[in-house]
């Protein structure tokens, strides 16, 4: 007798995997005993990936790009340099500020020094007060000059810290917007950065489907389309406005901490639980055992007697969307079927009775 051993299922909906059936009729056919099986009725919802920090960093100045110092997946770090444009004439600008700050600076002593000797001529009564208070108010002014001059040389420093491009966060950078030597202008986009350690699955939903899952919390259940994974949400969070178009709410699937090997736009599904979700028993076969022929969906079925039978199904939707498919109709969920139908509807025919 031949024994397959099936894959493991998530949330394995096949109540046994035994190869026994009688007769030598069916001893080189591969068998499943199917069952069935209590599962919630939610539904599943297509997704796509990401990022739950993500920026598009942009230029703020113009100039032409002197250099790149990452590219499209590069990690970053923040604070690190991405890219350097041409600042000559911010910093022809900031050493202008600098020298007057210079010429503000040597102003304000020579006010204060004037404001000095006016006051021991007062004191002398060699000078009136009223040249006292014209030496004071030309310290004041002087002193306001020297504010206004290193306020132009913080504001020249700023503009000439912005012809260098840094990443704002730690991440990757997802998208490269531009090349060297082109010129950068105020708003054009550089690079597009995310932080890959947290990840989310968005999705749109119609407003009735999430009503059907209660008034209770919603729960989510995620699979990867990175092979397959499946994880549990830590949280869903519906957007508190539908789409004018499709009348659907956006919904977002907040991802464990750390969950490696994921990338913006990839594709993924989302199950969908709620707190109260009824259950009900359905009847779920591999999908090895199905045969396809034109309209026809069917099964091969040990009759008991050593042979199979073909039977024909109605099937529903896939679990976890790969190895198993739900069976709305033909199947009580006691009965072992060929893994193998071809080989099964051989032995069948071969087993009929000549006419």
């Amino acid at each position: 007798m031949k024994m397959i051993m099936l894959p493991p299922l998530v949330r394995a909906v096949l109540v046994a995997c035994a190869f026994s059936v009688p007769g030598a009729a069916t001893a080189d056919v591969p068998t499943v005993r199917i069952g069935a099986q209590a599962q919630d009725l939610g539904f599943v919802s297509e997704a796509s990936i990401e990022a739950v920090h993500q920026v598009t960093v942009a230029a703020q100045v113009q100039g032409r790009v002197l250099a790149l110092a990452v590219d499209t997946g590069d990690r970053v770090r923040r604070g690190q340099v991405l890219a350097r444009i041409d600042a000559a004439e911010a910093a022809a600008a900031l050493a202008a500020a600098q020298a007057g700050v210079g010429q503000a600076e040597a102003e304000m002593g020579n006010a204060r020094s004037e404001l000095a000797r006016a006051r021991g001529l007062v004191e002398r009564q060699f000078l009136s007060a009223s040249a006292l208070d014209a030496a004071r108010t030309r310290l004041e002014a002087a002193e306001a000059a020297v504010k206004a001059a290193r306020a132009q040389r913080e504001q020249a420093a700023t503009v000439k810290s912005q012809f260098e491009i840094v990443a704002p966060l730690d991440g990757v950078v997802s998208v490269r917007h531009i090349e060297t030597d082109e010129m950068a202008q105020p708003g054009r986009a550089l690079f597009t950065l995310h932080d890959p350690a947290r990840m989310r699955a968005v999705t749109d939903v119609a407003p009735q489907r999430l009503a059907a899952l209660g008034d209770g919390a919603v729960r989510a259940r995620v699979t990867l389309g990175d092979g397959g994974r499946v994880v549990d949400a830590e949280a869903v969070t519906l957007l508190p406005a539908a789409d004018a178009r499709t009348h659907t709410v956006r919904v977002r699937v907040e991802l464990p901490a750390g969950t490696d090997g994921l990338m913006p736009g990839s594709f993924a599904r989302v199950h969908f639980v709620g707190a109260g979700t009824a259950e009900a028993s359905v009847v779920v076969v591999p999908r090895a055992a199905i045969l396809r022929r034109g309209e026809l969906t069917a099964v091969y079925v040990a009759d008991g007697a050593g042979g199979f039978a073909l039977r024909q199904v109605r099937l529903g939707r896939g679990v976890n969307g790969s190895e198993a498919v739900e069976v709305l109709a033909g199947l009580k969920g006691d009965e072992t079927l060929a893994l193998d139908p071809v080989q099964a509807g051989l032995r069948a025919r071969a087993a009929a009775p000549a006419r």
